[in-house]
């Protein structure tokens, strides 16, 4: 046999395992950017608490709390968009969405009273941007998912 030649099913048996293998990538880079998101609300979270307990004590039960609960609700709706599928996961991805304009009002109020200074502001606005974008991207992708037979 030539040296040059493959042998005789050589080629077909390389190329079968790449079949399925780009899907496969695809699904790989969607779960990954599913845990970047997740990761980036951890972030804000493990910021946002411990700096919580800094705000005026007279407000902790009303506009902390709900500052709170709405980035604990947002990463909660993550977890349960993840595991969902279909219109259920384009509902709870509307719901985190919610819990998101609701959080940067909370967060808006607590600069414009001054329990954020301006560079504490600044930084949380990333992170709160930076979810917007992952949360964005998320929800395109379902709608693309959605709309493309298969």
């Amino acid at each position: 046999m030539s040296a040059c030649r493959p042998r005789t099913g050589q080629s077909h048996r390389r190329n079968a395992g790449r079949r399925g293998s780009r899907a496969r990538r695809e699904r790989n880079d969607e779960e990954q950017d599913k845990l970047v998101i997740l990761t980036r609300c951890f972030d804000l979270l493990a910021w946002l608490v411990p700096k919580s307990e800094t705000f005026p004590r007279a407000h902790r039960h009303t506009v902390v709390q709900r500052l709170v609960d709405s980035a604990l609700d947002f990463q909660e709706l993550l977890f349960r968009a993840r595991k969902a599928t279909g219109t259920t996961r384009r509902q709870r991805l509307q719901e985190a969405d919610a819990r998101l304009d609701q959080l940067r009002l909370y967060l808006r109020l607590a600069h414009h009273w001054h329990w954020l200074n301006d560079g504490q502001y600044e930084h949380v606005g990333r992170l709160v941007a930076e979810l917007g974008r992952l949360l964005g991207g998320w929800v395109r992708q379902e709608s693309e998912r959605r709309s493309t037979p298969g």
